[in-house]
């Protein structure tokens, strides 16, 4: 089969590889659509520490099940369209036996640490897949994961109906978080660097955007979700927040970035900083999310390439050109 190999950080290519074999709980999926998120970014430059190389990325993705593994349960059946949750928890360590899988001593995903869906095929456990309805595309399938990150996200970081926050970055994730702080009743003005993006966040109700936080005239926020992972807009979004305020890291930065905060505001200010990793029991609220039209996927996905143009794919990613990017395996 065809698939995209990052060799190691700095050497991507599409090639020929063999086909996926199921193990015994494991399914083989035909990839409807596979979007590229900043992790993959991470991988392709070697900068996401957990991943072997060479490996086949890819985390975000639906598809179609067309060989089952001799022992899979649940009812699977070829020809069953599933959205995947990524997520490899090893079951055992203390954080997986205390419920915060996400936070796993062996923590592993689909794409990230073993072979995923950049690809015309993928194995994965059967125990991850969720049946897509009928109405949902693999397009709409493949968002399915970003939508349960931010769930989780905004489990952790907690809103109540009239809070004002402030989203920093208009991007997919950014815009995801808007649309679902919105629905919980919060107020939210969306910040980005790139005015480009801002139109789109108006039309989704953002109550104020801006390119710059300071264009604020000292305006204070409940709560900051940073979405970029870039110290500057961290610092920016902590320095928004009213006392007793609360920041959410949510953006992936390198793991050697560094932010200046005031510890003074930590203790006179009551400020609280959570961070939130990936999905945690959150893929099939998200799934329910986006099957509910709670989410304007139109608004998300701008361009849908195959996957043999996967490079200029990760050049759109890195110049910032257009939203959700995503990958067609089968063609345009």
């Amino acid at each position: 089969m065809r698939a995209v190999v990052v060799d190691r950080p700095g050497s991507v290519r599409v090639g020929d590889v063999p086909d996926p074999t199921p193990g015994r709980r494991e399914v083989v999926i035909k990839v409807g659509a596979c979007g590229i998120c900043g992790t993959d970014l991470h991988i392709a430059d070697g900068h996401f520490p957990p991943t072997p190389y060479p490996i086949v990325p890819g985390h975000e993705f639906a598809g179609e099940i067309v060989e089952l593994g001799p022992d899979v349960r649940g009812g699977w059946a070829i020809g069953d369209r599933v959205a995947v949750d990524p997520s490899l928890f090893c079951g055992y360590c203390d954080p997986c036996r205390s419920g915060r899988g996400n936070l796993c001593a062996n923590w592993g995903a689909t794409g990230d640490t073993v072979d995923g869906a950049f690809a015309e095929y993928v194995a994965v456990p059967s125990a991850t897949c969720h049946r897509l309805p009928g109405e949902l595309t693999y397009a709409q399938g493949a968002l399915v994961e970003p939508v349960s990150c931010a769930v989780h996200g905004i489990r952790r970081i907690g809103v109540e109906a009239g809070e004002r926050f402030l989203v920093m970055g208009a991007g997919t994730m950014g815009l995801i978080m808007q649309q679902l702080l919105q629905r919980a009743g919060a107020l939210v003005t969306v910040a980005d660097r790139n005015a480009g993006r801002l139109p789109r966040a108006s039309a989704l109700g953002a109550a104020a955007v801006v390119t710059d936080p300071g264009e604020l005239d000292g305006e204070t926020f409940d709560a900051s979700v940073d979405c970029t992972g870039a110290a500057p807009a961290i610092e920016a979004a902590f320095d928004r927040l009213r006392r007793g305020g609360r920041l959410l890291v949510f953006g992936v930065a390198p793991e050697q970035e560094r932010v200046s905060l005031s510890p003074y505001r930590f203790y006179n200010d009551e400020i609280t900083v959570v961070g939130s990793m990936a999905v945690l029991h959150s893929y099939g609220a998200a799934l329910d999310l986006v099957a509910s039209g709670a989410i304007d996927t139109d608004a998300l996905v701008t361009h849908s390439l195959p996957l043999e143009r996967f490079t200029e794919a990760l050049d759109l990613m890195r110049g910032g050109t257009g939203l959700k990017i995503q990958v067609v395996p089968g063609g345009e």
